[in-house]
């Protein structure tokens, strides 16, 4: 008896480790081709909750069922998908001019099956184990599957990224799931043999009540409440907290350790102390989201958010918990149900928020559904927490109207797509006599424009002044020939001010909604003596299709947010670039960031590729809206390095020791964090 509770334990604890394994492992080998957006993460984690609910499904047809032959099948037909992925190269069988459909069909096929039969574990065996013994629901199972999941997820990033390449990776995942196949086939051979009769599955099982509707219903609403607080907590971390590579981790970890919590430790906390301390968080942020001109520290804000995520989550899974079926035959529904909940909720906020919304108050929206679905749970506990919740539910609405309102404030455009929300606003108040007009992605601004005298109009800003790198490179790069100029990201086209008559200025852009807004709305472009075109798409697959372009300099501008698109930053980039770059060009690669330091990979980078890499800070100037920045100008041109513009300015870029050159095959950030 304890062999075969052992092999259950230790079947659910593996099959959990390699479902949330695999969720980082690919959705690394898909970000590249998709440009790197944070948005990507997003839908990656829509895939799952969708992916999860049909494994869920399988498992409650399966579970009510007296073969299980489908399942050993099932298991040799994800081994070969398993082992196929693992010979996979890193490109996705789709295109990205659809985002989410190519996320959905590039992880359908790399990872399906093996994440349908994955997925399915946690509740078809905890329906084997107690057909099996006879015996209640084992729900704690599910705590150890959780338990797995949150150390699959700690190890990843910390341990297994750092060491191994992707290849590596998908093969030491792909032996992990031939053990579990293995462990999954013997119980599924075992169990061909006490599976009960039909009828005693249908009818005689036992005397327990049937769960009714209303907490059929509520099955669903509490985890799909969850499931929003996590993708919109995350999203609005991202975006307007702390743009930061690797932060979704944390939501993702605090999620895992509520579903812990909830079904291993209920009794832990009191529902009463919970809410209050939810209660109290949810108006504390609904207030600090009032205030735009205000804001906590950001490691403090990081804490407060992460805080009312552990709480939300933990209260809506616990009154999910307490709903939880007491018939056998039901455990695998409430499982479906469950994560259809959680399904539903990634969708809302993952696919439907940014077709629906201009504006991303998603975190406004979920703490209102959040009070709404806390009214529901405690209904039954008195007309204290009715009160109580109903004054919290129409103060969260009351936060969205106020939102939506405030949102249009000062605002020119606003437009919301896969890649993020873009918003440009308008400031009548800094420049006197002139209008200042900002183009930004959550709090990441993507550049600023004085509309003043013709001067100012046509002046560079933010970090793209005379004296910083660009302004430097470009200002040497060609005495006063014309210049052929390539730009791997569009902003509001700024280095468009740098152009010259004969000049050529081609510029790359992956999100479509950048492009009119920068036509339009700004007048770098526009107003321009270059030659300006704009490429659409991804820049390095744009540039594999392109024959030799012979830039003598080329911007890439691509890494000041939270999703650091380490594909541009690889050898095989490098050898894209020197194809494309003329004869003793510039790469300068823009890399003011502060959580990020990519000095080290870069320099190591064009010292492997034969050229030599200076850095150059600039200054910030408050009077010409400059920015601090730090740009590395990396060339083969010792001519170009020796001028005394360059000299003065720019100093040798340091390596570190210790880091591995990146490749598309390798690369990790946690080496170059600012801790």
């Amino acid at each position: 008896m304890r062999a075969s509770r052992l092999l259950f334990s230790l079947t659910v604890f593996l099959g959990a480790f390699l479902l949330f394994l695999v969720e980082p492992m690919a959705a690394k080998q898909l970000l590249p081709w998709l440009g790197g957006s944070a948005a990507v993460w997003i839908t990656c984690l829509v895939f799952f909750q969708t992916a999860l609910l049909a494994a869920y499904l399988y498992a409650h047809g399966l579970a009510r069922s007296e073969s299980t032959l489908p399942q050993i099948c099932l298991l040799a037909l994800s081994l070969a998908a398993a082992l196929y992925w693992a010979l996979t190269t890193g490109a996705p069988p789709v295109g990205a001019s659809h985002p989410v459909t190519a996320v959905f069909v590039a992880l359908t096929l790399w990872i399906g099956l093996p994440f349908l039969i994955l997925g399915a574990t946690g509740p078809l065996m905890q329906a084997w184990w107690a057909r099996a013994e006879a015996s209640p629901i084992p729900w704690k199972l599910y705590a150890l599957s959780n338990l797995a999941s949150l150390l699959a997820l700690a190890c990843y990033p910390a341990l297994i990224e750092p060491a191994l390449t992707l290849r590596a990776q998908r093969w030491l995942w792909a032996a992990g799931f031939v053990l579990f196949a293995a462990l999954s086939g013997v119980l599924a051979w075992r169990m061909r043999t006490v599976a009960p009769p039909r009828q005693t599955i249908y009818d005689t099982e036992d005397n327990a009540p049937a769960a009714p509707l209303g907490h059929k219903l509520l099955w669903l609403l509490l985890p799909m409440g969850a499931s929003m607080q996590l993708c919109a907590v995350t999203s609005h971390l991202t975006e307007n907290i702390a743009p930061i590579p690797l932060l979704w981790v944390l939501p993702l970890g605090v999620y895992l350790i509520t579903l812990i919590l909830a079904f291993e430790f209920p009794r832990l906390a009191q529902r009463a102390l919970v809410s209050r301390f939810l209660l109290v968080l949810l108006a504390g942020l609904a207030y600090m989201l009032t205030q735009s001109n205000e804001s906590l520290p950001m490691r403090m804000a990081i804490a407060f958010y992460l805080a009312e995520l552990f709480f939300a989550c933990y209260f809506l899974h616990a009154a999910a918990y307490a709903l939880r079926p007491q018939r056998k035959s039901q455990a695998t529904l409430y499982y479906l149900v469950f994560a259809a909940g959680g399904a539903l909720g990634s969708m809302l906020i993952g696919i439907a928020a940014p077709l629906i919304f201009r504006f991303n108050f998603d975190i406004a929206i979920t703490f209102l559904v959040t009070a709404l679905l806390a009214l529901a749970a405690t209904w039954r506990d008195g007309w204290n927490n009715r009160l109580i919740w109903v004054a919290c539910s129409i103060m969260m609405g009351v936060l969205v109207g106020w939102l939506h309102i405030a949102s249009q404030r000062d605002t020119v455009v606003a437009v919301r797509n896969f890649y993020g929300s873009l918003r440009v606003k308008q400031d009548l108040y800094n420049f006197p006599g002139a209008t200042l007009r900002t183009l930004s992605n959550g709090n990441i601004q993507h550049g600023t424009q004085i509309f003043g005298t013709d001067e100012e109009r046509k002046t560079p800003t933010t970090y793209y002044g005379p004296d910083s790198g660009i302004g430097i490179a470009l200002r040497n790069c060609c005495a006063q020939q014309p210049r052929r100029i390539g730009v791997i990201g569009l902003g509001t086209g700024t280095l468009a001010a740098y152009g010259r008559p004969g000049d050529v200025i081609r510029f790359y852009e992956i999100n479509p909604a950048v492009e009119p807004i920068a036509r339009n709305v700004f007048t770098y472009i526009r107003e321009s003596p270059a030659h300006v075109d704009i490429v659409e798409g991804d820049a390095r697959l744009e540039l594999v299709s392109e024959p030799p372009q012979r830039f003598d300099v080329i911007v890439i501008d691509a890494f000041t947010g939270d999703a650091i698109p380490l594909h541009l930053l690889t050898t095989e980039a490098m050898a894209l670039y020197r194809k494309h770059l003329a004869p003793g060009g510039v790469l300068a690669f823009h890399i003011s960031n502060q959580h990020v330091e990519l000095e080290g990979p870069i320099a190591l980078l064009a010292q492997s590729s034969g050229m030599k890499a200076r850095r150059v800070n600039s200054l910030p100037d408050d009077k010409l809206d400059l920015f601090g920045s730090s740009w590395l100008l990396v060339t083969d041109n010792n001519a170009f390095l020796t001028l005394p513009d360059v000299a003065v300015h720019s100093h040798p870029a340091t390596l570190v020791s210790g880091l591995r050159v990146w490749t598309d095959d390798y690369s990790s950030l946690l080496p170059v964090l600012h801790w």
